[in-house]
């Protein structure tokens, strides 16, 4: 190995955390340690994680730490838990986003920067790109674009901070909410369209049937008639929600919505994107245990 290899790398990683750290702000209330967020667009939007904006609001007003040493006030404009990003806005000239990565050219093993500002400095680990797969359904229901983890070390306060390549691209917005022994990054396609519909709707729409649901395993007499080993019993049925005006009660047992088999409540969340809503579809249900074919109409929940 070269000499002077490793000064050069060196270098090279310390270039990247500057180029970065600008765009990397301090999410913070008045008795919470700051936690991170990042600049989304020149005209004052913030991204960060849904759970610290929540968690922060609920403590007080929040403010933005910015890296030349200003703090603003910040308006939450929509939080989406279901992949845990928030967005917020606030007055102040000057912001500057990070040039985002092309994600198709991410690999496993490719070098990655955490920058994360919990105090009023920036901070930055570094890791690899250790896992890198196709779209996925977060426990929540939320649909993300691509799986990506790294093996950055997240210290607290750097959830809602950037992961950045080589080259101080963005790759993804760091996350802790969904693994507790991995860090997940929710990558900047998905960012794009969740930021999106939080700025036009303050929400993200969601498919919605009106019930409360617990996850069971059918008597195995019933698995060829319903085409399924479990399904969803309904505990409680919404009035004048999608599922009563289809004639759907409580105790009818969903096997199916749409054709897709639902053996857990995640798989009903993961159905009911946006794309469903305002669409109807057959569900197949058990009632007394006779199957039945029901019309249902998805309706909004935002």
């Amino acid at each position: 190995m070269s000499a002077d290899l490793l000064p050069a790398l060196s270098q090279s990683l310390a270039s990247v955390v500057e180029r970065t750290s600008p765009s990397i702000v301090r999410v913070e209330a008045r008795r919470r340690r700051g936690a991170t967020g990042l600049v989304w667009s020149s005209d004052g939007l913030i991204i960060t994680t849904s759970t610290t904006s929540h968690a922060v609001e609920h403590e007080g007003h929040l403010q933005v730490g910015l890296s030349d040493g200003r703090a603003v006030s910040a308006e939450l404009i929509g939080r989406d838990p279901s992949t845990d990003v928030a967005l917020l806005k606030v007055d102040a000239p000057g912001l500057v986003p990070l040039p985002q990565a092309s994600l198709d050219g991410v690999k496993v093993g490719h070098l990655v920067v955490a920058v994360a500002r919990p105090g009023r400095t920036a901070r930055a680990t570094l890791g690899m790109v250790s896992t890198h797969g196709e779209g996925w359904r977060t426990h929540a229901g939320g649909r993300v674009d691509r799986y990506l983890e790294t093996d950055a070390d997240l210290p607290p306060g750097f959830s809602g901070g950037a992961l950045v390549d080589a080259e101080g691209r963005l790759v993804g917005l760091l996350t802790a909410a969904f693994s507790r022994t991995a860090a997940v990054v929710i990558p900047h396609d998905t960012l794009t369209r969740v930021t999106s519909s939080l700025r036009e709707y303050g929400g993200i729409r969601r498919g919605y049937l009106g019930v409360g649901a617990y996850p069971v395993k059918l008597p195995q007499h019933q698995w060829a008639a319903a085409g399924a080993e479990a399904g969803l019993i309904f505990v409680s049925v919404d009035p004048d929600g999608p599922a009563q005006k289809a004639g759907l009660l409580l105790g009818d047992v969903l096997v199916s919505l749409g054709g897709q088999p639902l053996q857990g409540v995640e798989d009903l969340l993961g159905y009911l994107g946006d794309e469903k809503v305002g669409t109807t579809v057959q569900a197949r249900v058990l009632r007394a245990g006779a199957v039945r074919e029901v019309s249902i109409t998805v309706g909004k929940r935002s």
